[in-house]
């Protein structure tokens, strides 16, 4: 066992909990456990929510996938980032001036109807739950690879310590943590990167993908969890049993295993293979048009003094998030000749934490480069489900126990408690799924729900409640629907598989037709005082309307 992993994951940890206590100092009051009393810095802001917002999809997911699949997942951290340029356009500014401590909040500010803020109150506590979920099956899956011990113990860990840290200190203290996380998580990618891109170019720079297929860089020996199928480049065959190993010797081929899908070859190089236009389509929608549905993207832009550091603070999350995007990629290309047996075993999310030991030797500076990593890990799952059971607590403490009329910081600590439960449970449930796609499922919802919801709320005075909650049901149900299935439902294919497995193209379209059509059929419903509520929204706040 790499002997620099558990002081570099107890340090994590220490000065996790440091920085949380030392931001307890600024809470006080229930404003500043929801919204730190509107006072953050666009640049302490823009570091926060990249560091809660790049999770364990983005540290590890991304990796793993490009070592799978290749250039056809590329749009998954090009529409990640993507995102924050329409949630600058259309919604950061606005939606801070709007007033709101939520998205219920909005819901009620815009609309003035109770059954739209209930309803979003439950889209809100779905999507932090189906995002906070592969988060904590990140942290079992780190904790697995670094230490051997149990996925439970890894997950239930950081749950453990996420929901203590927000309990004690709120958005305040979660500020401070995220802003320290972001630079973590980049460092911990950045300087193993520089090392293995020498030592790649040391090797006499290997083929990433040979016209053989790819081949063992050194000796290595393969457990396989279940049974299946090895088929060599040359056709041959062999069975291989649950739990058994083989061992391969370095330039063997790797052999294409019959319970895992790869690419392999020029198709790894060349978009299109399996992935229709359509299921493309579908993941760029999401992704884009997600993040302006994230519940806990979005509460941090009311943490922001005024919608002006609104903007700036989005305009500043787009060079860090798209700086940090560049890292991932890079492992996941370098993983194809250093972690092959990944590809055997399907664990391709691990590529990140034992790149740097498999490239560079059991020695001191592959060890401490894998603990960096693996630190790093351990902060993106801390900063992002931070970030997430804030969301979902604050609109269980505004929505569910009801006490933004007089409630108080126990009232949130045990919003926090209950909002933590749900996740934690099911997180062992989903251990075998892969991080980003269960992500990219969170997006599809938030994208088919809320985007809409803001987009037609800021932008159009003609939509009504009767629209709005249409509108959520038609889209955001269904693609709720979607989700529900994929995790739980029996496997698919064909056509059917690309309409649930990536369900945006069609549920996105559906909600804006269906908010629009009911707006339209009951126009008698638009607020009377929607003028002064436009105005709000859009006036600058120099004008001290």
């Amino acid at each position: 066992m790499n002997p620099y992993v558990v002081p570099g994951l107890i340090l994590v940890v220490l000065v996790t909990v440091g920085i949380g206590a030392y931001g307890l100092r600024f809470a006080r009051t229930t404003s500043d456990f929801l919204v730190a009393s509107r006072s953050v810095s666009p640049t302490w802001n823009a570091a926060a929510i990249s560091g809660e917002y790049l999770s364990a999809a983005s540290f590890l997911g991304v990796a793993g996938l490009i070592l799978r699949y290749g250039v056809d997942v590329l749009w998954y951290p090009v529409g990640f980032a993507a995102g924050y340029l329409a949630l600058l356009l259309f919604v950061a500014a606005p939606l801070r001036r709007s007033g709101a401590f939520t998205l219920p909040d909005f819901c009620q500010v815009r609309l003035r109807s109770p059954v739209l803020r209930r309803l979003a109150t439950v889209f809100v506590v779905f999507i932090g739950c189906l995002y906070l979920v592969p988060q904590l099956q990140g942290a079992g899956l780190t904790f697995t690879t670094v230490t051997g011990g149990r996925y439970e113990w890894g997950a239930l860990l950081v749950g453990l310590v996420v929901t203590a840290n927000v309990a004690l200190g709120g958005m305040r203290a979660i500020t401070f943590v995220q802003a320290f996380q972001y630079w973590l998580k980049l460092t911990a990618l950045a300087v193993p990167v520089i090392f293995l891109a020498l030592q790649w170019q040391s090797d006499g720079r290997p083929a990433v993908t040979p016209p053989a297929g790819p081949v063992f860089s050194a000796t290595t020996t393969v457990t396989f969890a279940e049974a299946a199928t090895l088929t060599l480049p040359d056709g041959s065959q062999s069975r291989v049993a649950e739990g058994e190993e083989r061992t391969f010797a370095a330039g063997a081929a790797v052999p294409e295993v019959s319970s895992v899908d790869d690419r392999r070859g020029a198709d790894w190089l060349l978009p299109g293979g399996d992935t229709t236009l359509f299921a493309t389509y579908s993941l760029i929608l999401a992704t884009f048009l997600g993040t302006m549905g994230l519940p806990h993207v979005l509460v941090r832009f009311y943490t922001n003094p005024d919608g002006a550091s609104a903007r700036r603070t989005t305009l500043v999350v787009l060079g860090l998030v798209g700086l940090f995007y560049l890292l991932p990629t890079l492992y996941g290309v370098l993983g194809r000749v250093y972690t092959p047996q990944l590809l055997m075993t399907g664990r391709t999310d691990a590529v990140v934490l034992l790149l740097p030991e498999a490239a560079l030797g059991g020695g001191h500076l592959g060890q401490f480069l894998g603990a960096l990593v693996t630190a790093g890990a351990l902060a993106a799952f801390l900063s992002t489900s931070s970030g997430l059971l804030t969301s979902v607590a604050g609109v269980v403490f505004t929505d569910i126990l009801h006490a933004d009329r007089g409630g108080s910081v126990r009232d949130f600590r045990l919003a926090t408690v209950l909002a933590a439960i749900v996740p934690m449970a099911l997180s062992v449930y989903v251990a075998d799924m892969d991080v980003s796609r269960v992500v990219g499922l969170a997006f599809a919802v938030a994208a088919s729900s809320f985007c809409p919801l803001l987009v037609l709320g800021i932008w159009w005075r003609g939509l009504t409640d009767v629209g709005a909650v249409a509108g959520i049901l038609a889209g955001g149900g269904a693609a709720m629907v979607a989700v529900l299935i994929t995790v739980l439902g029996p496997p698919l294919s064909g056509w059917p598989a690309q309409l649930i497995g990536q369900p945006a193209a069609w549920t996105v379209p559906l909600a804006f037709v269906v908010m629009v059509t009911g707006s339209l059929v009951s126009k008698r419903r638009v607020p009377r005082d929607v003028g002064a509520t436009m105005l709000r929204l859009h006036a600058p706040e120099s004008l001290r309307l």
